[in-house]
């Protein structure tokens, strides 16, 4: 893993910088909610900047507090797990040397010989930052190892889960279980017929993202809770279990409905069952005392002086006019959440709707039309904006960007006003090639696809998500990226495990949603943050046009947000269809 971000820190703004920022903000606000009201002040759409070059302390970093772990409690807690088992006496030392300070290894020496006899079933699990816990019977492992005992699979260890990933760094760890489709002896009985994903994330840092669900959940009492702060909340498509122990922050979370079980759908009341198996089984597995991190302060990001003679990109939070969510408009964020490499190769790159835009569904909002031929023209009901049935229309291949993070879908994010929303951004390659000459569609497969950060993946096989998780000094995100074909990528072995290195080639620029040819040829990128709530998705339009510059060498233009057609008037809002899945698996284009 590479180290933090590395963006220069300089002079916090002074009240009337910040104050500006203030305003610019409440007046996207207020823009967005014109735009979905179809009003216009004196007749005019309401600007909410000239077209001048954005100023450099607009984009910030975003504000981390480092929390400091207890490894006292810690190392006492894990005296407690082994002491019952008199054979594993001076298999470990529990009295450091003296003088040391609370946070340096030599002070708890059984913490670095557990790393080394837990190493082999979890890779670098000395490099974490904060007490690990997994599902894994320590002492039963360690006796076994020092008797000799045959060497079992690690599932007879870790009540019955496989690992399937292992992360640690700087800012924590990662770890993804699973649980066979036929369950193990003691589990109840479920609908769904495949392998059960168990996320588990423990973390030094926690990002501070004004989250208006924060907190919010039902505690949990049950037999070996892990903590009595134990509590159960259901959001973005995860049922997670957060609690606090050793003053560290963890999220256990499983990937689900809120709803009736399904033979291919995991429903959260089943999903619930199985995380608190794993609850019951944690136990502490590894770490390290390390000099605690200070809190990270918010700073403006440095951008190029140079200024682009092509890129511009509308205001963060202006998507276009009416595609909101029940007519939400779009939630104005300055902030670039992680340093990246922008994730497409070639330049240029044009983000904007995939729905709203030519040949775009309208999120099956209803259309004016049902365009068969190329070029046919159409509107969405929900606006006047004129469309063609063209997937290479110029438009689509054009500055400037369009911010689409809380466009109509019926995906939860906390991040949108009425809590649902598109969760990323789509981003359009260079071109469109077309497959002959009166064909309406891209052609996938010819523009690759890059790691944004060094870091390791987190895909199981057939999945049409990846995530790239990065664990640095001074950030701890999850970059998804979608569409890509998944036999492509399982051929390619992009799977939970493989270390990639920003920059390197991990697949090109496709259609698939569901299969082949299921949505517009672009990439599907969001980017999330950990809370205590867990992996909460935020908006990456800012991190986006941030990397985007730096690839250039050159800064965007911010331009006004697009008015509505002269002399038309906004659509009547359809109402959106019936709420039928929250999955964080799809996205519907």
């Amino acid at each position: 893993m590479t180290g933090g971000p590395r963006q220069t820190a300089s002079a916090a703004p002074g009240p009337s910088r910040s104050g500006a920022i203030r305003l610019r903000a409440a007046v996207a606000l207020f823009h967005g909610l014109f735009q979905i009201l179809g009003v216009q002040i004196l007749g005019v759409a309401v600007p909410l900047l000239t077209g001048s070059p954005a100023q450099g302390d607009e984009f910030r970093t975003p504000t981390i507090a480092a929390v400091d772990p207890d490894w006292r409690a810690a190392h006492a807690q894990l005296r407690s797990e082994l002491g019952s088992r008199p054979e594993l006496t001076g298999l470990l030392t529990f009295t450091g040397a003296g003088g040391h300070a609370p946070d340096d290894p030599r002070r708890w020496p059984a913490f670095a010989q557990l790393a080394a006899l837990t190493s082999p079933l979890f890779p670098a699990i000395g490099r974490s930052t904060v007490p690990v816990l997994l599902p894994l019977d320590t002492a039963t492992l360690l006796a076994d190892r020092a008797g000799g005992a045959p060497q079992l699979a690690p599932a007879h260890y870790q009540a019955g889960f496989d690992t399937e990933m292992f992360d640690a760094g700087p800012a924590g760890y990662d770890a993804l279980f699973s649980l066979p489709p036929t369950g193990i002896d003691g589990s109840p009985q479920r609908s769904f017929a495949e392998p059960v994903e168990v996320h588990i994330t423990g973390s030094l840092l926690i990002y501070d993202i004004n989250d208006p669900l924060a907190g919010k959940g039902e505690p949990v009492k049950m037999v070996g809770a892990p903590s009595p702060d134990l509590r159960r909340v259901i959001r973005e498509g995860f049922v997670r279990y957060a609690f606090t122990r050793f003053g560290v922050p963890y999220v256990v979370s499983i990937p689900c409905l809120d709803s009736v079980p399904r033979r291919h759908r995991l429903a959260c009341r089943e999903a619930s069952a199985v995380a608190e198996r794993f609850l019951a089984a944690l136990r502490i597995a590894g770490g390290r005392p390390q000099r605690r991190h200070g809190n990270i302060e918010s700073v403006a990001v440095e951008r190029p002086a140079a200024v682009s003679a092509s890129f511009t990109y509308r205001p963060p939070g202006a998507i276009l006019p009416n595609s909101g969510y029940q007519g939400q408009p779009g939630r104005p964020d300055l902030t670039a959440y992680a340093q990246i490499r922008f994730p497409l190769r070639d330049v240029p790159a044009f983000a904007n709707s995939q729905s709203f835009l030519n040949w775009g569904d309208c999120n099956f909002t209803g259309r004016t039309a049902s365009p068969h031929s190329k070029g046919a023209p159409y509107r969405c009901r929900r606006n006047d904006k004129p469309l063609v049935f063209d997937e290479s229309a110029a438009e689509n291949y054009s500055y400037p960007w369009q911010d689409n993070f809380c466009e109509s879908r019926h995906f939860e994010v906390g991040q949108c006003a009425n809590g649902f929303g598109h969760q990323g951004q789509d981003i359009r390659p260079s071109a469109c090639p077309l497959r002959n000459d009166g064909a309406d569609r891209c052609e996938p497969g010819r523009f690759p696809i890059l790691a944004a950060r060094d870091g390791v993946i987190l895909r199981s096989p057939k999945q049409q998500a990846a995530y790239l998780l990065v664990d640095a000094a001074r950030d701890h995100v999850r970059l998804r990226y979608m569409h890509m074909a998944p036999a492509q990528m399982d051929a390619d072995g992009l799977l939970s495990g493989r270390l990639v290195a920003e920059g390197e080639t991990i697949g090109f620029v496709s259609n698939y949603q569901d299969y082949p040819g299921g949505t517009t040829s672009h990439l599907h990128f969001d980017l999330q943050v950990f809370t205590p709530d867990g992996w909460l998705w935020v908006n990456p339009y800012v991190t986006l046009v941030a990397a985007y510059e730096r690839l250039l060498a050159a800064r965007g233009t911010e331009v006004p947000p697009e008015p509505p057609p002269e002399g038309a008037t906004a659509g009547a809002l359809t109402p959106e269809p019936a709420k039928t899945d929250t999955s964080t698996d799809a996205d519907e284009r």
